[in-house]
């Protein structure tokens, strides 16, 4: 079943002379519960199709379509408000708030949303990433390896219908990238989560469902790799 369809996607900074086009047209969907891997060099529009998917920036021209709606018909208050309902961010530098501890890390973009914490589900993150017994240190007092884990936690702690993670692992050594791979690969088995990963890092790549891959703005290459 299809979740996000994009069509004719188009993104300048800048005009005349000065015109930068980040993404140049570009058309794609993507299956609810799929697990894709966007790839590129850099300038090649990735952060910026994730930003956009996101609801973080608006497109110049194009429409997104996210279980059926049309995201960009809304409202800043209504766009506000799916990025943080139906969108779970992840980014390579953990953007954590360094005097709030595990707990209140994950859980702040549920309580800034007026709404009441899921305790039952912030116990089972707990657990599944591994942080448990650290509820109470602060991000200066956790490993980087650690550190990712409660920006993934909060990133799920709403149950979103997609996580897009840009470059989630950048940070992070061999083993420690491997696992947060896996935990996210757990996420969106578990949760039937879309999954959607900006990755320099071809054996994160060819982990995916299918890889996207960027240049210029464009979409040179789609491969399915698994169904």
């Amino acid at each position: 079943m299809e979740l996000l369809r994009i069509e004719n996607l188009v993104k300048t900074y800048g005009s005349g002379e000065n015109e930068v086009r980040a993404l140049d047209g570009i058309s794609f969907s993507v299956e609810r519960g799929s697990f894709i891997a966007i790839i590129g060099p850099s300038g090649s529009g990735k952060s910026t199709l994730l930003h956009i998917l996101g609801g973080v920036d608006r497109p110049t021209s194009g429409t997104v379509y996210m279980d059926g709606n049309d995201i960009y018909a809304k409202t800043d208050e209504q766009l506000a408000i799916f990025r943080r309902r139906e969108v779970g961010l992840i980014y390579q530098f953990y953007n954590l708030i360094p005097v709030l501890n595990v707990k209140e890390n994950m859980t702040l973009p549920v309580l800034l949303d007026g709404q009441q914490v899921n305790g039952e589900r912030l116990e089972e993150l707990l657990d599944v990433l591994n942080l448990r017994g650290r509820e109470s240190h602060l991000p200066n007092q956790l490993s980087g390896g650690q550190q990712q884990r409660v920006s993934i936690g909060r990133a799920l702690m709403n149950a979103p219908m997609v996580v897009l993670a840009d470059e989630p692992t950048g940070n992070l050594d061999t083993k420690n990238s491997q696992e947060i791979v896996e935990l996210l690969k757990y996420s969106n088995k578990k949760y039937n989560q879309t999954l959607i990963i900006i990755t320099h890092d071809e054996n994160i790549a060819l982990q995916a469902d299918r890889i996207l891959a960027l240049e210029d703005g464009k979409i040179v290459r789609d491969e399915v790799l698994r169904r």
